[in-house]
Parts: C-alpha cells; sequence; structure tokens
C-alpha cells in the first residue's frame, strides 16, 4: 500500500508561496492509517519502549495509535493552559512571536524510555522544546524522535544533532 499516495497537497496555505501537507485524509482511511501505525510498530518492536509522548494537536493521534501497538502509556505535551494539575513549561520562538508547551509534573517516572512523537518537523521549534521539557524536568531516556512529514529545507534536524530522528516521509 502506497500510503504516501494519501498526504494531500494544498498549495498556498495558510498562506501564500507555502504547500500544506495535509495527512487527515491517510487518518480517514483504516487501512492506510492501519498500515502507518504498523510501518512505525515495526521499527519499535523489541526496543522496551515504556511511553510515547505526543505533542499537541496531530501528534496525539500519531502517539495514541503507537502507544496502543506496542503496548506503552501515552503522554500529552500540550500548548500552555490546557492541563488541569501541575506542570512544567517551556517557551520557545515561532516564526511571528513565541509560544508554550506544558508537560504534567507527575507526567513520566525515572528511567522510562521514551518515544517523542509529532506530526511534521519543519523548524525545530516545537520538538526542540518538548526535548527541553523532557531533559530538564524528568530522568527518562528518549530513544527516538518521530515524525511523520520531514520538511528537509526548513532544517529543523539540525536544531536535534544529540538525537536520533526518523521521519516517514521527507519533502
Amino acid at each position: 500500500m502506497n500510503i504516501e499516495s494519501y498526504i494531500r497537497v494544498t498549495p498556498d496555505f495558510p498562506k501564500p508561496g507555502i504547500i500544506f501537507r495535509d495527512f487527515t485524509p491517510l487518518l480517514a482511511d483504516g487501512p492506510a492509517f492501519k498500515a502507518l501505525i504498523d510501518q512505525l510498530s515495526a521499527r519499535y518492536a523489541g526496543k522496551a519502549i515504556d511511553v510515547v509522548v505526543g505533542i499537541e494537536a496531530r501528534g496525539f493521534v500519531l502517539a495514541s495509535a503507537l502507544a496502543y501497538a506496542l503496548g506503552a502509556g501515552t503522554v500529552l505535551i500540550r500548548k500552555a493552559g490546557k492541563l488541569p494539575h501541575a506542570t512544567h513549561a517551556q517557551e520557545y520562538e515561532l516564526e511571528y512571536g513565541s509560544s508554550v508547551l506544558e508537560i504534567s509534573c507527575d507526567a513520566l517516572q525515572a528511567g522510562q524510555r521514551v518515544l517523542v512523537v509529532d506530526d511534521v518537523l519543519a523548524t525545530g521549534g516545537t520538538i526542540g522544546a518538548a526535548v527541553q521539557l523532557l531533559s530538564e524536568h524528568f530522568a527518562v531516556t528518549i530513544e527516538e524522535l518521530a515524525f511523520l512529514i520531514e520538511l528537509d529545507d526548513l532544517k529543523g534536524r539540525e536544531k536535534l544533532p544529540q538525537l536520533p530522528i526518523h521521519s516517514v516521509f521527507h519533502y
């Protein structure tokens, strides 16, 4: 099955000059979504992943399905103000301003092995903030950073040279 064919290309969204890669058609097709999760879970089989960490919002979908397939837990890293419990926060820069990610203070246990999942690796700002949250506040091992799509020309990977990165598709 060619799961890449389920990624819809939308030019000039959200603004002129941007080519948006929309993977919602892949999620909507049961066999295609299953093939994606099967492919990812095969990569991590036998690696003793305790928790799959998903980044808001589309990373949640991928992380939850992958965690289920691996028999692992799921932890969510959310935008500021969305978690009801005490949190650790990390500010990061966006193209036009800044944002904040948060994780519950009790989300992870020392010694856990985690896989961090998000939908797209672009400039590396969001994943960099997530890695900083995990590294500064939890004594966990980050096994890998996994993405559905990597936008190679934005060079986000270069901001994370210390960690292994896997992207299913490169554009």
